[in-house]
């Protein structure tokens, strides 16, 4: 078993859309996820896009995917990477393709010169926080995490 790390093309739109709707069935989310093949050629892959991919193989199959951006920090007033997505099959988990994705984001952020490298994760999804814990990521407990969307979010910037 070899594992390969790329960056995502256009061409792995289809790949990624799939990943993504396992992610959002693993999630109980399923009936969140809008994404399309074309959305993602378009907000990935698109001239103005700030968001890149990455896909882990497995004797040449995909088996992962991560999904991530720069984001600021202004009290560092450097660059961050943001780790929007990260998911391995089923099939994969335990081969170690989580932890070589997150090993080739970090090279990425510290080739970049960030100061941060960053992530969220359920409360629940107690594998995932057991990498996490193992590799020496710290969870950040003093903050809390607020999202506007839809409805909420068109109706407040209206006024």
């Amino acid at each position: 078993m070899t594992l390969a790390i790329r960056d995502a093309t256009r061409a792995d739109a289809g790949t990624l859309l799939s990943f993504i709707r396992e992610l959002a069935i693993f999630e109980k989310a399923e009936h969140e996820v809008a994404a399309t093949v074309e959305t993602i050629e378009t907000s990935m892959f698109g001239p103005t896009s700030v968001t890149r991919g990455l896909i882990c193989e497995s004797d040449g199959k995909p088996v992962g995917m991560a999904i991530w951006f720069f984001n600021y920090s202004t009290w560092q007033a450097r660059n961050g990477l943001y780790l929007e997505d990260l998911y391995v099959t089923p099939n994969a988990r335990g081969l170690g393709a989580g932890k070589a994705l997150l090993r080739h984001l970090a090279k990425i952020a510290v080739e970049s010169g960030c100061g941060r490298f960053e992530w969220s994760v359920l409360d629940w999804n107690e594998p995932a926080i057991g990498v996490y814990d193992a590799i020496g990521a710290e969870p950040q407990k003093e903050w809390i995490r607020y999202r506007m969307a839809g409805d909420k979010l068109r109706d407040f910037a209206e006024g």
